[in-house]
């Protein structure tokens, strides 16, 4: 049996105006594909798989057209050099948007389909904050989205997309597909699987699965900062029995619906300045504060100093804000060299609209850039630590802070550009805070331009009904 694989995984905001380009992505072909660690669970199937691209950047701004069209390139060689071909798995995140393009996932599925003909079985795999569409369903065979969130469950989820296409391809049974689209897009930062009613949602899927004629029961909270009219959440099941899918579709969604007005976030939340008074005044540490409108982790441009300013303002100490991208401030710490003084405004370097942040700074640490990170800079003023880097990313793992040399269990406040935190962090922080604070990925989601939607959804309209309705992919014919 022989199983082409590869995809593209970002997902972006289309309230980011930084474009994001193809040095942006981490790119594997070939078979460094296949001995990447993220493909290593293949090694356990009776499968000849062939390696085609895979592209995959943390979530930013829309990914440039001449990226996206290179990577689908690339891909389609890869593709048609496998031919012929069992099935085809596609390792996706769901919420990628190309400037000009509306759901760029469906373009690149079809892609796909046209490539290996109408017989040829696919399997994707989504993140839960993906977007679904019509024409997405009606390309593929079978489907499988994370059921975490957090994401501790990547490869499980990985795990149960090629289950399905091998069981399809041993047995020569075709599995049926059906999806209910729900009309609610909420933030990932209120529909934490951590926290109810998320927890419960989630938690019945497993049972749904044993059902006779269920193959993967998924449930999908959307991506609500791409103002796609394909933005919402939505119910997707495979199976075999199209009755049973169809009404466990629909369940799902009905219970989605009815869970709408309680989803919460699982922390206490506040203004910036509220938050960055109650870290002050806490008496235990460290305090985690996330700056949560600017989170790169979920399509934040991760440069806006706002924060940063109100703990100057607030005369804040033992901080450590991590971090900045700011390539800059990041250079000119390296031209002056540890111990130097320098006047700097930090943020709003990539994004003019975005808040900044202007003191003077003593370069504290200098890191060289690896394999895997861009040059970063320790920059201090008063009790406050800030980490300035040349390229976008995220600080949300222990082993981020280590690099930097830096012993979070020490530092009284911890600033992290986050929504909810990581699975490293939550355990230490005490508390946990979340800065409801502006930028292209606002928790107050409402708040957000919303013109490209062609359906009533909350929480953007609230008085309107909803009766769940199943859609089948045009597949099941076939």
């Amino acid at each position: 049996m022989r199983i082409a694989v590869g995809g593209i995984h970002i997902e972006c905001s289309t309230y980011n105006p930084v474009l994001t380009y193809q040095d942006e992505f981490r790119v594997t072909e070939g078979e460094a594909l296949l001995e990447h660690p993220s493909f290593a669970f293949l090694n356990d199937y009776p499968a000849e798989f062939i390696p085609t691209l895979h592209a995959r950047a943390i979530p930013g701004g829309p990914v440039a057209k001449e990226t996206y069209d290179e990577f689908k390139r690339r891909f389609l060689v890869g593709l048609k050099k496998a031919l012929p071909v069992d099935g085809v798995y596609l390792a996706m995140h769901g919420a990628m948007y190309v400037e000009g393009m509306e759901d760029a996932e469906a373009n690149w599925i079809s892609a796909t389909r046209e490539v290996v003909g109408p017989d040829c079985l696919i399997s994707a795999s989504y993140d839960l904050h993906g977007n679904v569409s019509q024409t997405i369903i009606d390309q593929i065979n079978m489907y499988s989205a994370y059921r975490t969130a957090p994401h501790i469950d990547i490869e499980e989820t990985q795990r149960r997309s090629v289950d399905m296409l091998v069981k399809s391809i041993q047995t020569g049974v075709k599995p049926k597909l059906y999806w209910c689209p729900v009309p609610v897009v909420l933030a990932g930062e209120q529909t934490s699987t951590e926290d109810e009613p998320a927890g419960q949602l989630y938690a019945q899927l497993p049972d749904i699965d044993k059902l006779d004629g269920v193959w993967d029961a998924s449930l999908l909270v959307g991506y609500v900062w791409a103002d796609e009219p394909r933005g919402t959440a939505c119910a997707v099941l495979t199976g075999t029995d199209e009755a049973v899918l169809k009404a466990q579709a629909e369940k799902l969604a009905l219970d989605y619906w009815q869970a709408r007005e309680t989803f919460a976030f699982g922390c206490q939340t506040g203004t910036v300045e509220e938050c960055v008074r109650w870290a002050k005044e806490s008496q235990t540490h460290p305090v985690v504060l996330a700056d949560s409108g600017d989170n790169p982790t979920g399509g934040g441009v991760g440069d806006r100093g706002d924060v940063l300013a109100e703990l100057i303002q607030q005369d804040a100490q033992n901080v450590v804000v991590a971090g900045i991208a700011d390539k800059a401030a990041t250079q000119a710490a390296f031209k002056a060299g540890v111990g130097a003084q320098l006047a700097l405004t930090i943020g709003a370097s990539l994004d003019p609209k975005g808040g900044s942040a202007t003191a003077n700074f003593t370069v504290k640490r200098l890191i060289d850039a690896t394999v895997e990170t861009a040059p970063q800079a320790i920059l201090s003023t008063g009790g406050i630590d800030v980490v300035v880097c040349e390229r976008r990313r995220p600080y949300h793992n222990l082993s981020d802070f280590e690099l930097l040399g830096i012993d979070v269990k020490e530092v009284g406040i911890l600033v992290v550009k986050s929504g909810y935190l990581s699975p490293d962090l939550a355990p230490l922080a005490s508390p946990n805070l979340m800065a409801l604070s502006q930028g292209v990925v606002d928790q107050y989601v409402e708040r957000l331009p919303r013109p490209r939607k062609k359906v009533l959804t909350f929480p953007f309209d609230r008085e309107f009904d909803y009766t769940p309705k199943a859609f089948a992919s045009r597949q099941n014919a076939s």
